[in-house]
């Protein structure tokens, strides 16, 4: 493959504008399916497929980023939100091929499983990875965020909540998916004073280490708690925590409704001037949380910059144009640090985005 050029990033936001002044004719291409319906259209009415890897408000930032791309561009797209998991996220996928839609851009359940069957997925269409990648797979390109670094940052945010150091204790949806692996490693990295790792050759922990310290470090990460999507079971996995370390000093959340479900376990516990809480994404009850001091700050992946730069990307490939794909086939569209100093401001650019990506 010849030398390509990086991909100048860009934000939907300077067409955000105009785009909402054209709401009332907005857009019929892109319907987010969050009950796990199979594709709905003909293949004439759907160019390209954004499958995300489960349903949450997340994607509906993403989804509002596809919006402003497809109108954009002059490209109709269909939104799918799995309910089932791994199973789900392939029939949706299967329909779209039998469909014949040109490109696919998908946030695997499973990557590592999933490869095979995202390699006929590539036979058959365009496809490129969001937010999770598959490397291993024959996709084209991945827009994500790097989350090794992403889960550094986050880990400066559990140093500057506990100066003095502590007790921490992290908790995931599944460590299945690369880019939950990459966080978590960044946060144990950076808590515990290790050289900082290129993301495409990152050395990780075992998953059910315990205890982890290291000479120097004023920090222990006392364990890592999976609920494979459960938000029943993430609440529980914090209050399980808080009854069992009695010196926990903070909780880590790296999926959006982790953070939100440490918030509420702490609350009832009595606990909110105790235990601090970092986290990613943006759920609105953790914004309020940062905002009211109860939390100290989260790491946003603004994921409307997924759904738009997948869609650009997608069309760009689709009309025979692979310049935007840089050679090691990454387009990284970075993270934001959100604490109490920037809330506000982001809070009402976060807000306009929800709105807009929850319109069918």
């Amino acid at each position: 493959m010849p030398p390509v050029k990086a991909l100048a990033m860009k934000t939907p936001f300077a067409f955000l504008g105009a785009l909402c002044l054209s709401l009332g004719i907005l857009l019929i291409g892109c319907k987010p399916k969050p009950d796990g319906a199979g594709p709905s259209g003909s293949s004439q009415e759907a160019t390209i497929a954004y499958v995300t890897n489960g349903v949450d408000p997340f994607w509906d930032l993403c989804a509002a980023g596809v919006r402003i791309a497809e109108k954009e561009f002059a490209i109709k797209c269909e939104v799918h939100m799995p309910t089932k998991g791994v199973v789900d996220q392939k029939r949706i996928m299967e329909g779209l091929l039998a469909k014949g839609v040109a490109g696919i851009a998908v946030s695997p359940v499973d990557a590592e499983n999933q490869t095979p069957f995202l390699n006929e997925v590539a036979q058959n269409s365009k496809l490129i990875t969001q937010d999770a990648d598959a490397p291993r797979s024959n996709r084209i390109a991945y827009i994500g965020t790097n989350n090794y670094k992403a889960g550094r940052a986050l880990g400066k945010l559990v140093k500057a909540a506990l100066p003095e150091g502590g007790e921490v204790i992290i908790f995931v949806g599944r460590l299945e998916q690369l880019n939950a692996r990459q966080r978590r490693q960044g946060v144990i990295d950076e808590l515990l004073g290790k050289p900082e790792q290129e993301l495409g050759s990152v050395k990780f922990d075992v998953v059910d280490a315990k205890n982890l310290a290291a000479e120097g470090s004023k920090y222990t990460i006392l364990d890592t708690r999976t609920d494979n999507f459960d938000k029943a079971k993430a609440k529980s996995n914090a209050e399980d925590a808080i009854t069992k370390y009695k010196n926990l000093a903070c909780m880590v959340g790296l999926f959006a409704y982790n953070p939100p479900a440490c918030i509420d376990a702490i609350r009832e516990a009595g606990k909110l001037d105790q235990i601090k809480v970092c986290g990613f994404d943006e759920q609105e009850s953790f914004l309020q949380a940062i905002k009211d001091g109860h939390a100290h700050g989260t790491i946003s992946q603004q994921p409307w910059n997924y759904g738009y730069n997948s869609v650009k990307l997608l069309k760009s490939i689709m009309d025979g144009d692979t310049s935007a794909i840089p050679e090691n086939r990454f387009i990284d569209v970075g993270y934001k640090v959100i604490t109490k100093a920037n809330i506000d401001e982001f809070w009402a650019e976060k807000k306009k985005m929800a709105e807009l990506g929850a319109k069918k």
